[in-house]
């Protein structure tokens, strides 16, 4: 670990840390320039690509959907109205602590011009009180300290009534030590042994937990205090965040996959890959439906389902214990996107992102007008509103038309002014593929590196040894994972960032260690 100069800091954080690769050469001669085989077509995959490609190596990059950017992704449709627009899985929050994500982006948006800055982040529960984070300070402590001063749901007499000693493992989370002690315990047992406030709870945590699309009672408390870490006491950052200003096809991976495609990688999308299987005397093979392509070496950057597909089919592969680690990978329980074209506007003053809480499973309210262009031109164009709506962490057996008419009913109690809307068009994604990470399950949970040396693996499933989460851990792991290969032959691999990996500074360190006692 060192401390950069200035002016290649990745953020305002003076703390933030860089991490540095394994030394060796820039790049591969062409003449020994290896094929490598980058299996997933998200953040992970395509930041795996991206490295490796820029390193000199022959990447063939596969992906089972038409298009790149896996939980990202977007694809046309047609509306009632005769209009085309790009539909997505919906809103995804680009923190500005997400470093190595942003370093990603920059390679075809050097200023990342294609992100726009919300100006909020409030959080409503049913029972009428609002949180908003636009006027709280963003460097620690004074960013906890602002929060009780202007929260009406956490006041001084709630930061009182908390069981301090319990708290203080808050002040200095460290990376893999908050696992060892935090993952077998539940965030909602976390939250109750402090003593946070129920309006509190809802409001500031739960919306946390549930952006791992899980209920609290089952997420690992250590997810949870390393969210509190990355967003809150452990990083300047702040709770601000920024949004493509255009569909993420168009802002995001398409011009990402013209880059790829100009670095000389094969980028075959609508491929699934079937199988992944170690070669007599090294590398794999990577089967698809037509083919069977040999390569030197294999980043596998799948979510828990599709790993454990391939994996499965591929019995050479690693060794039993771990093949058992992989078939143990949980996904999480099924959400929700409904995306409605309104004919009429919402409220003018209504954000461009809400969080809710005790709205009948109503997580969140996106108006996305207020900061992507081609909802904002429909609006402009018919006098309407587009609004997206989320349930994260659907009950088993819920029927979705039930669902998805709670949520309108939900977002008609939000927003009253949506009562009279007629709804020109909508469109409902169900999905159930992303990562979950119950209490107890770190330990299982399989790294970058595997067994096999010309094999690793990226994704926000896949554990990773510093403080980073959810889209920050899939451009993470998919850097290290190409880093992994690219170390073993001799050539350098990424330089990263993260938020401290400790408290930030040593008061709080000294008061969290005596919570450690």
């Amino acid at each position: 670990m060192s401390t950069p100069p200035r002016a290649a800091r990745r953020g305002r954080d003076r703390k933030a840390e860089i991490v540095l690769p394994a030394p060796g050469r820039d790049r591969f001669d062409p003449a020994d320039a290896p094929g490598v085989a980058v299996v997933g077509g998200g953040i992970a995959g395509l930041a795996a690509a991206t490295l490796l490609a820029e390193r000199g190596a022959r990447v063939t990059l596969y992906e089972h959907d038409e298009s790149l950017g896996g939980r990202l992704a977007g694809w046309r449709t047609r509306l009632a109205d005769g209009s085309e627009a790009t539909m997505s899985r919906g809103f995804h929050a680009f923190f500005r602590q997400y470093y190595n994500l942003r370093g990603l982006l920059r390679r075809t948006d050097p200023g990342l011009d294609r992100l726009r800055p919300l100006p909020d982040y409030p959080l409503r529960h049913s029972g009428g009180l609002t949180d908003s984070f636009a006027r709280v300070p963003r460097t620690p402590p004074f960013s906890a300290l602002g929060f009780v001063a202007l929260s009406p749901t956490f006041g001084w007499r709630d930061l009182a009534a908390m069981h301090a000693r319990a708290a203080l493992p808050l002040l200095d989370v460290r990376v893999p030590e908050v696992y060892e002690r935090f993952d077998g315990m539940s965030a909602t047992a976390f939250l109750e042994r402090v003593r946070f406030p129920e309006a509190a709870h809802h409001l500031a945590f739960e919306v946390f937990s549930r952006s791992f699309f899980a209920d609290p009672s089952e997420l690992s408390a250590a997810e949870l205090l390393l969210m509190f870490h990355i967003y809150f006491l452990g990083s300047s950052e702040g709770l601000l965040f920024d949004v493509p200003n255009e569909p993420f096809p168009q802002a995001l991976w398409e011009p990402l996959g013209d880059y790829l495609r100009s670095l000389g990688t094969e980028v075959r999308t609508g491929t699934p890959v079937h199988g992944v299987h170690p070669c007599d005397g090294g590398g794999v093979e990577v089967r698809t439906d037509s083919a069977a392509d040999r390569h030197e070496a294999a980043v596998l950057a799948l979510d828990p389902g599709a790993l454990r597909g391939v994996v499965a089919a591929s019995p050479g592969l690693g060794t039993p214990a771990w093949r058992d680690d992989i078939a143990a990978l949980v996904t999480a329980p099924a959400f929700l996107v409904s995306r409605l074209w309104l004919d009429r506007p919402v409220r003018a003053d209504r954000p461009g992102f809400l969080g809710t809480s005790g709205y009948d499973g109503l997580d969140n309210i996106s108006v996305l007008e207020r900061y992507e262009g081609e909802a904002a031109r429909w609006a402009d164009r018919t006098g309407g509103s587009v609004v997206e709506l989320h349930a994260y962490a659907v009950p088993a057996g819920t029927a979705p038309e039930a669902m998805q008419n709670r949520l309108a009913d939900s977002l008609r109690r939000v927003y009253p002014e949506t009562r009279h809307a007629r709804v020109v068009d909508a469109r409902h994604e169900w999905r159930s593929d992303c990562p979950f990470f119950p209490v107890g399950s770190h330990s299982r949970r399989p790294t970058v590196v595997t067994p096999h040396p010309r094999v690793t693996l990226a994704g926000d499933a896949i554990r990773c040894d510093l403080p980073v989460a959810l889209m920050e851990r899939a451009a993470t792991t998919g850097f290290l994972a190409a880093g992994a290969l690219l170390a073993a032959w001799g050539v350098r691999g990424q330089v990263l960032w993260t938020v401290p990996r400790t408290g930030r500074s040593p008061v709080l360190r000294a008061l969290g260690a005596t919570g450690r006692r």
